[in-house]
């Protein structure tokens, strides 16, 4: 480990995105946005196109697959209400943890640590309860537990206060722009990760640390915990 890396060593307080850095849940996300745009009338698009659209919450990616520039707001408003109601029956169907999620989770759980994401708090801490993760996080906040989402700084903001934690004592990880753009606003550090939905965004939004695995990230911790 270089001298530069140490300068995580004071990092005590961990927050985690969800979709795209805990979770795979591209695929179930596709197929539900699909199923809305079938139940519309329009036409469904490829999955890799909706991929691309994830990040910023469920209203915001309905009205891209709805088409951001000319959907109305009572479509957008139908679209997400049947979004919700299929991808609530159909979140677990295909959603998987990413390889070295579970390992990297539990050789950091002495850690505080807590998920901040934009997709509706119930949705995420079904998801986490599914998957059995819940154990490892004091706080799951949504993109719903807040007046604005990231990367708002309003979230990190009171976690820092919940988790008694410094700025300089606390990490988000994420998989794109939006969560370095969260860190940057509220002055905490930022750790990407490569295996995500965001990794071309990462380019423009350099984070402090990139990771391959989490499983790489309590080196450079240096294993401090509290």
């Amino acid at each position: 480990m270089s001298a530069e890396d140490n300068r995580f060593s004071a990092v005590r307080a961990l927050i985690f995105d969800l979709d795209g850095t805990l979770i795979d849940s591209k695929l179930d996300l596709a197929l539900s946005i699909n199923a809305m745009l079938k139940r519309m009338g329009r036409v469904e698009l490829a999955h890799e196109e909706i991929f691309r659209m994830v990040g910023n919450g469920a209203p915001v990616l309905v009205r891209r697959a709805l088409g951001a520039e000319t959907v109305s707001d009572e479509e957008a408003d139908a679209g997400l209400a049947y979004f919700l109601s299929y991808y609530r029956n159909h979140m677990l169907d295909n959603t998987v943890t990413y390889p070295g999620v579970r390992e990297g989770l539990a050789l950091l759980e002495n850690h505080p640590m807590a998920v901040l994401t934009n997709k509706p708090v119930n949705f995420s801490r079904a998801i986490l309860d599914g998957l059995g993760l819940s154990r490892y996080f004091r706080i799951v906040y949504g993109g719903n537990s807040f007046e604005k989402k990231k990367p708002h700084p309003m979230g990190v903001e009171t976690l820092l206060r919940e988790l008694a934690a410094k700025p300089e004592e606390a990490m988000i990880v994420g998989d794109s722009e939006v969560d370095i753009q969260t860190a940057r606003n509220s002055g905490i550090w930022a750790c990407g990760v490569t295996y995500g939905l965001g990794a071309e965004g990462l380019r423009s939004f350099p984070p402090d640390l990139m990771l391959d695995s989490l499983t790489e990230l309590p080196a450079f911790l240096n294993g401090r915990t509290i």
